[in-house]
């Protein structure tokens, strides 16, 4: 009997499985200094405690793609270590902050799978929380894969959720405490307030990373994301490591600080699919679309739905005329953030 775990393929899955994930993990303002080492993340509230504590929190909390890479990296043994790709998220919600000293576990139930229609793999749908020391949920979503499959046999019956296109603004959860009203702009590095934004307005974030493969393969391990297809050059036919789809989020959200300096937490992503694939030696740029605003109840507080599209190619440019997402368009992200009124 073999003591090793080669991982989980599609006929392993079935719709209500309840997956506990595997190893805990304390976070501390290690991950923050890599966080920020990796990526050029200047957001002031998970910069500074003074700067949180004058928004009417304890301290500074750990950015919000912290949280999600460290709960998503707990599910990829048991949901993607033998994925051909990640595919895409929905009904994503932060429900409480995380700070240095929360100790962070997963837990995923199975809600969809479909076998393709070559019969070599399929796709498996997941919703995932993240939990704190004290059992209190701080991460819901949802998230699709593509499996391979072990053989050429059966396949589970085909399941497929319904999923909601957006989180309704009164479903946003705004931390405790949360207060904007004595927001400094000069602090967080941009004037621009929610009201200067325009439903359908496009923002250009100008600059441009080129990804290199040892910042990728950092990021891979220091979220303990273990998906051969990001360690493993003979997992692919090309012989190419694939780019941990996360390490392009967080990229993309890092380089919209010019231009959206005060969309300072994300607090619900609507959707997302990792378009094309990424690879080393690729340069990153990112542009965002503004698709709506609304009111919290907050003190100070609105919130902005963005789309965040990271491409090799140029500002606005997404899908051609037949429909389908261009070959440059990386990735396609749409997400609810906290900004000052």
């Amino acid at each position: 009997m073999t003591k090793t775990n080669a991982g989980r393929f599609f006929e392993d899955y079935a719709v209500g499985d309840v997956i506990s994930h595997a190893v805990p993990r304390t976070i501390s303002g290690g991950e923050r200094a890599m966080y920020h080492a990796l990526y050029p993340a200047r957001g002031a509230l998970y910069s500074s405690d003074e700067f949180a504590r004058a928004s009417g929190l304890p301290a500074s909390p750990v950015d919000d793609l912290i949280t999600f890479h460290t709960v998503f990296g707990k599910t990829v043994p048991d949901v993607s270590l033998n994925a051909v790709a990640n595919l895409g998220y929905a009904d994503g919600r932060w429900v409480l902050p995380v700070y240095p000293g929360d100790t962070l576990t997963s837990e995923s139930e199975v809600i969809g799978v479909k076998q393709n229609s070559n019969g070599k793999s399929g796709v498996v749908w997941v919703r995932t929380t993240g939990r704190n020391q004290h059992g209190a949920a701080v991460l819901r979503y949802v998230r699709w894969v593509m499996v391979r499959k072990r053989g050429e046999g059966g396949a589970p019956e085909t399941v497929v959720p319904e999923l909601a296109k957006t989180v309704a603004p009164s479903d946003l959860v705004v931390p405790t405490g949360l207060n904007f009203e004595a927001y400094n702009f000069n602090l967080a590095g941009e004037p621009h307030r929610l009201g200067d934004y325009q439903v359908g307005e496009i923002i250009d974030h100008v600059d441009g990373v080129t990804v290199e493969e040892a910042e990728h393969m950092l990021a891979t391990r220091l979220w303990q994301n273990t998906a051969k297809v990001h360690f493993d050059a003979t997992n692919r036919a090309d012989g190419q490591r694939l780019i941990y789809g996360g390490h392009l989020i967080s990229l993309a959200r890092a380089l919209s600080f010019n231009g959206l300096a005060n969309a300072q937490m994300i607090v619900a992503l609507n959707g997302g699919a990792h378009v094309n694939p990424c690879f080393a030696g690729n340069t990153v740029r990112a542009w965002s679309e503004v698709l709506d605003v609304a009111e919290t109840d907050a003190p100070g507080v609105g919130a902005i739905r963005l789309r965040l599209v990271a491409t090799k190619g140029a500002c606005g440019e997404l899908r051609g005329e037949d429909g389908k997402y261009l070959a440059d368009v990386l990735l396609d992200l749409d997400y609810w953030a906290l900004m000052p009124i």
